[in-house]
């Protein structure tokens, strides 16, 4: 089920709101062929980052957010791993791309569990304390504003609810971050173009958006700042992505 709001999330460059509407055109040139390229581009990588952070959801959760729910994966793989004693709400700025997401629920025959619903990254239409866990993949870089985004979450989850959050981050090593810079701004785009069709230049944008993100420590200082008490991280693949784990 697709439940529309006032919506929100973020782009490249300028005020908030222009990046807002640049990231959204972006997504939605690609919306068809998001998955497949996740897939080519990764390496098929995506879907075990993606069960790794799902791990991370507690067991005894029953209500879940996912933030930038995008064509739906981390709210299936909630939904799958907890049963029917979960419910979860996958908000996503993008219209084509949520769209996506809700045929692949009903087609899993999962919407019972999983309301999707358009809406605002730092505007959720949930009372205080309403989630056990917020789940975010790859859609923190793309919000206009990042501390407004990170409120909104915590203001969401109960006390002592669990931010997770798989990103995009700094690799360790310095050779791997020169691999990945070539691969990134050479390869990446030129795949993701040829697949997609795309006029926009999203796949431009992405590596981009990735080198001007907050590396782990970055981002672990701004959850900090928003009042989250604990905060840890988890490199995967030599660090090109990073799962935080931040509880209220």
């Amino acid at each position: 089920m697709l439940v529309e709001e006032q919506t929100k999330m973020a782009p490249p460059a300028g005020t908030g709101l222009q990046k807002e509407q640049a990231v959204q055109r972006m997504f939605s040139s690609i919306a068809r062929y998001y998955d497949l390229n996740n897939s080519l581009l990764s390496l098929g990588l995506h879907h075990k980052w993606k069960r790794k952070a799902v791990g991370f959801v507690p067991p005894s959760s029953k209500r879940v957010l996912d933030v930038g729910a995008g064509t739906g994966d981390l709210a299936l793989l909630v939904a799958r791993r907890f049963g029917q004693e979960v419910q979860i709400l996958a908000a996503d700025l993008n219209h084509p791309m949520l769209a996506v997401g809700a045929r692949k629920i009903i087609r899993t025959r999962l919407e019972r569990q999983i309301l999707c619903v358009q809406a605002n990254a730092d505007r959720i239409s949930a009372c205080d304390g309403t989630f056990d866990a917020v789940t975010t993949g790859f859609c923190l870089r793309n919000v206009g504003d990042l501390p407004a985004a990170l409120q909104e979450i915590a203001r969401t989850l109960k006390p002592g609810g669990r931010l997770i959050c798989l990103e995009f981050s700094r690799p360790t090593a310095r050779w791997l971050r020169r691999l990945y810079d070539w691969y990134s701004f050479t390869v990446l785009p030129w795949i993701g173009t040829k697949v997609s069709g795309d006029t926009t230049g999203v796949y431009q944008y992405l590596p981009a958006s990735i080198r001007t993100f907050p590396d782990q420590e970055g981002l672990a200082e701004e959850m900090r700042k928003v009042g989250f008490g604990r905060v840890e991280y988890h490199n995967l693949t030599g660090g090109i992505v990073a799962i935080h784990v931040a509880v209220k």
